[in-house]
């Protein structure tokens, strides 16, 4: 009777034992890509800025917005903005695409190409 007492308890121990599990693995880190946040500048000195969401574009001289609107992150090298040309007083949309994490090259839906710098 020992034995079979002593079969039943090392089996329950085995049993028990095998319901342990080790401490949670750390997952590696998601890597995000590039952030388009912040601002940057056309070839003629043309600041806009990516924050939150929101898109803003302004003369350098005056501080003047000449257009605003909204971005969307499609991925993280591709950008849709919808903004209103306070200038022109029109709506467009523009597709960027981030082909460095400095440079973006964009496209309006009237077919107008210009790139922006990451301004420092």
């Amino acid at each position: 009777m020992k034995i079979r007492s002593l079969i039943a308890i090392t089996t329950a121990s085995l049993a028990l034992s095998s319901c342990y599990s080790s401490p949670p693995r750390q997952l590696p880190a998601v890597q995000q890509g590039p952030s388009i946040e912040g601002a940057w500048v056309d070839p003629n000195g043309i600041s806009s800025t990516f924050q939150g969401g929101t898109f803003t574009t302004r003369t350098t001289d005056t501080n003047q917005i000449l257009a605003s609107g909204t971005y969307t992150l499609i991925n993280d090298r591709l950008v849709e903005i919808n903004m209103t040309s306070l200038v022109r007083n029109t709506q467009q949309k523009v597709n960027c695409a981030l082909v460095t994490p400095s440079q973006l090259n964009c496209t309006s839906d009237s077919g107008a190409q210009f790139s922006l710098a990451r301004r420092g």
